[in-house]
C-alpha cells in the first residue's frame, strides 16, 4: 500500500507568517499603550505615607509616586514615542526603536520598585512641615502603586521584546504612500503604443510623456 504525503498549499504556507505577523503586531500595540497608561496612571496616586513632628503633634504626610520618582512617567512616555516610532522607521532603524522600546520599559520596571522602599520625599517634607532640616518622616508606609507601575513597565518591556522579534515583518508608515505616489510604470503598466492613439491619451491623462523620454 502506497501512501500520499500531504504537502502544504503554498498560500497556506504563506499565511501562517502573516498571520504571526498581525498577532504579535496586535499584542505589542495593546502592552505598549496600556503598559505605558498604567505605569502613568500609578505614578500620580499615593506611593508613601507617614507622619511628622509638629508642635507636640503629628503631621500627616503623604508622596505621589511622581514626587517619589519621576522616572517611571518620564520612561513611559519615551516608551510610548518608541512604540509609535517604530512604525515610522525601517531595518536598522526599527530595531534601533525597539531596543529604546524595550529599555524604557526595563527602566519603569527598576525604577518603581526601587521606590516602592524609598522614603526620601516624606522625610523632605517632614523637615518642612517641622522646620528641623534633620527631622525625618515617622510611621512609614507604602502602597501597592509602585508594583502596579511596575506592572505597566512590564508591558512596555514585552512590546518591545515582541518588536525586537517580529518587528522585521511589521508594516511601517511610509509604506502606503510611497505605493500611492510609485508611477504606474514602477507599477507595471503597459508600455505605451505610439501607434495607439487611445494610448497617447491615457498616458498624457496620467501626467505621462508619451514620447517615452524621462526629464532631465
Amino acid at each position: 500500500m502506497e501512501y500520499v504525503t500531504a504537502v502544504p498549499h503554498p498560500r497556506t504556507e504563506a499565511a501562517a507568517p502573516a498571520r504571526s505577523g498581525r498577532r504579535s503586531l496586535a499584542v505589542a500595540l495593546l502592552c505598549g499603550a496600556l503598559g505605558a497608561a498604567v505605569a502613568l496612571l500609578a505614578s500620580r496616586q499615593r506611593w508613601a505615607e507617614g507622619t511628622a513632628s509638629v508642635a507636640g503633634g503629628a503631621f500627616p504626610l503623604t508622596a505621589k509616586g511622581s514626587e517619589v520618582t519621576g522616572v517611571p512617567a518620564a520612561l513611559a512616555i519615551v516608551g510610548l514615542a518608541a512604540l509609535a516610532a517604530v512604525f515610522a522607521v525601517r531595518r536598522s532603524g526599527r530595531l534601533l526603536v525597539a531596543a529604546l522600546l524595550a529599555l524604557s520599559g526595563a527602566g519603569t520596571v527598576a525604577a518603581a520598585l526601587s521606590g516602592a522602599s524609598d522614603g526620601t520625599a516624606l522625610d523632605e517634607k517632614a523637615a518642612q512641615a517641622s522646620g528641623d532640616t534633620a527631622a525625618t518622616a515617622a510611621s512609614l508606609s507604602h502602597t501597592g502603586w509602585p508594583y502596579v507601575a511596575a506592572a505597566g513597565g512590564v508591558l512596555i518591556l514585552l512590546a518591545g521584546l515582541l518588536a525586537l522579534r517580529y518587528g522585521r515583518g511589521w508594516p511601517a508608515m511610509s509604506g502606503r504612500y510611497e505605493r500611492a505616489g510609485a508611477s504606474p510604470r514602477a507599477r507595471g503598466a503597459r508600455p505605451v503604443d505610439p501607434d495607439r492613439p487611445e494610448d497617447l491619451w491615457k498616458a498624457l491623462d496620467r501626467g505621462e510623456d508619451p514620447t517615452g523620454t524621462e526629464p532631465a
